[in-house]
């Protein structure tokens, strides 16, 4: 097992690289080199509020004299390196593999915040007005072009409140996960395994690791490209002696059958207190899994808040369940960090947080699986952007919140970077503001700074909020968005929203609506929704939404593309000529998915076929 033994962590200032294994497998290992980030005069934004959901159970903690040791990062220049073991668990033979098969039937309990309350004021003052870029627009014009019946429900309300759904997709499975559910699905709906996350279990998907409460809360998942796995986490808080951040890693493409599980202790010391990790990032590279999260006091008399943690698990080792040597930075300044999914050459990790009203902070963590160095830079030039002033209200529910204005995802293909929250709008509307910038240089040059290339927001009519954004590029560089979209007037939808890289900076398509709830809600209800590309054709988008029903909330997954307005038209000029049927030709040849028509990830008389009759009908 991997629980780890009361240990004392080793003294920093020992000279060179210092390892010593514990009989526990617990390892500490103080390293030097670790760059400072930029320091820089904090603005509120760095004291967020905690961000839990609601219902949680009763916790059943470890006995003292079994709890590992605190992970001392009291200097935020020295990362610590750690070892941890895997459980191996096969889901195939497990007795129960649907265990959820329905809306939870029962109270759900308001337990809002297990530890003291944390407020911060929520007003962002602008930090440099210059070289402001203009804010693009959604406008008509025809982007999204919806998969042929994909669309089907995912997991009803469970005893827990907010969902916080996210979701990953394989060549042939997607995984969801929820305030406090995981699922695993074919491409056509069909639920082949559920499992609560915790002890309601039979067992709970991290029970087998040592997860002993109802408490397991904020999952995320994702499937690797790179390394054909699908990755799941989740957090764990029990009362104030505890603080767990648990990974899975399957064993390939399909996530019926082996995991590689670790419960990894995210008990933090700084100073004299100890603090525990909230509201998780999640994100990957070529080389490494990373998981982000605020830090919030646990005990000890400190500082309430004590900025992000930035967690490194090397992948190779965790690939084979291997045990993993591990890296924990904590620089003690900068909130809610999130960490992108990357596609296209990534040797090392990108991290993007808010810094005030008119900048963003990006991050990178340079060497990350031998000597993690992290640095930061500051990116200006957006339009202010403060916190929602209203909640969004829906027809009988009350209001939704529509949360504090962090950013909810972070993608970066081929060195773009987008990213998205929403933000205070005309009129106290929420509005859905996303942001692309160029990082090629900043990520092979250290004296070079990330540029924002254009920036907009997704408006809606008087009235009409949109909120829960997330976003994402295909391999033509394409954008998709999801977001939730609620009025007086109007129940809480699902929609999304794209462009096609040759459109008007800052433009996106209006929104499309792919399901709408039927009954009101309210209060802590998202907190976010999701977006993933398909593997197969690095083409398609999948995204996983949420409406409310009688019974509480219910998620919603689909699929769509993002085509031009005449998809045979290969070089956008607006013609249908020689030249398309050369593009064509040369793509199909090469095996470019950019010309699967008929979006099955491969490319063959079907492709020919379907572009040929789109060529011979013409443009519209």
């Amino acid at each position: 097992m991997m629980f780890c033994r009361s240990q004392s962590p080793l003294p920093f200032g020992t000279a060179g690289p210092l390892t010593v294994l514990i009989p526990t497998t617990l390892v500490f290992s103080a390293l030097v080199g670790c760059s400072n980030p930029e320091t820089r005069a904090q603005s509120s934004i760095d004291a967020p509020v905690v961000l839990q959901p609601e219902g949680a159970a009763e916790a059943r903690g470890l006995p003292k004299d079994q709890l590992p040791p605190p992970i001392n990062l009291s200097d935020p220049s020295n990362p610590v390196q750690w070892v941890v073991e895997a459980e191996i668990i096969d889901t195939n033979a497990l007795a129960v593999r649907q265990q959820i098969t329905g809306p939870f039937d029962g109270e759900i309990r308001m337990i809002k915040h297990v530890l003291p309350k944390h407020s911060r004021d929520k007003t962002l003052p602008p930090a440099n007005m210059n070289g402001i870029l203009p804010v693009g627009e959604a406008v008509e014009m025809d982007r999204v072009v919806m998969g042929a019946g994909t669309g089907f429900e995912g997991i009803s309300q469970t005893e827990w409140t907010p969902p916080d759904p996210t979701l990953a997709v394989g060549p042939n499975h997607i995984v969801e996960t929820v305030n406090a559910a995981i699922a695993f699905y074919d491409k056509n709906g069909n639920q082949t395994f559920s499992s609560h996350l915790g002890t309601p279990g039979n067992p709970g998907f991290f029970e087998t690791v040592g997860a002993s409460s109802n408490f397991v809360f904020d999952p995320k998942c994702f499937y690797d490209h790179k390394t054909g796995r699908f990755v799941v986490i989740a957090l764990e808080t029990i009362g104030d002696t505890e603080s767990w951040i648990d990974i899975a890693v399957s064993d390939d493409s399909d996530p019926n059958g082996v995991w590689y599980k670790y419960r990894t202790n995210s008990v933090i010391s700084i100073g004299s207190s100890e603090y525990w990790v909230d509201y998780p990032g999640f994100g990957f590279d070529d080389n490494a899994f990373y998981v982000t999260g605020n830090l919030f006091k646990l005990n000890g008399p400190g500082d309430g808040f004590k900025g992000p943690l930035f967690r490194v698990f090397p992948k190779a080792p965790m690939l084979n369940g291997d045990p993993v040597a591990l890296f924990d930075i904590a620089p003690q300044s900068g909130a809610s960090v999130q960490v992108a999914q990357m596609f296209g050459d990534a040797p090392g990790g990108v991290f993007v947080s808010r810094q005030s009203g008119t900048e963003l902070r990006v991050w990178t963590i340079d060497n990350p699986t031998t000597a993690p160095s992290l640095r930061s830079e500051i990116v200006s030039g957006l339009a202010f952007a403060s916190s929602p002033s209203q909640d969004a209200p829906n027809p009988g529910g009350g209001f939704i919140s529509t949360l504090d204005g962090r950013l909810m995802n972070v993608h970066v293909r081929d060195g773009n970077l987008y990213t998205c929250h929403g933000i205070d709008g005309p009129g106290g509307r929420t509005v859905a503001r996303w942001y692309h910038m160029d990082l090629r240089d900043f990520l092979t040059d250290n004296t070079s700074s990330p540029q924002l290339i254009q920036q907009g927001e997704v408006v809606g009519d008087v009235g009409r909020h949109y909120y829960f954004p997330a976003i994402y590029s295909d391999n033509q560089d394409n954008v998709g968005m999801i977001m939730a979209r609620s009025s007086a007037g109007e129940f809480a939808s699902v929609q999304v929203s794209g462009r096609l890289p040759s459109d008007a900076p800052g433009t996106m398509s209006e929104p499309i609506q792919l399901a709408i709830g039927d009954t009101g809600t309210g209060g802590r209800w998202g907190d976010y929704l999701d977006i993933a590309i398909d593997p197969n054709n690095d083409k398609t988008f999948w995204i996983v939404g949420m409406y409310a029903r009688n019974f509480g909330w219910q998620t919603y997954i689909d699929s769509f593309t993002i085509e031009s307005e005449c998809p045979p038209d290969l070089n956008d000029d607006g013609v249908l000529d020689f030249f398309d049927i050369s593009a064509f030709l040369t793509a199909y040849n090469n095996g470019d998915l950019s010309v699967d028509f008929i979006a099955d990830g491969s490319l063959d008389f079907f492709d020919v076929s379907a572009f040929l009759s789109l060529y011979s009908m013409g443009c519209p």
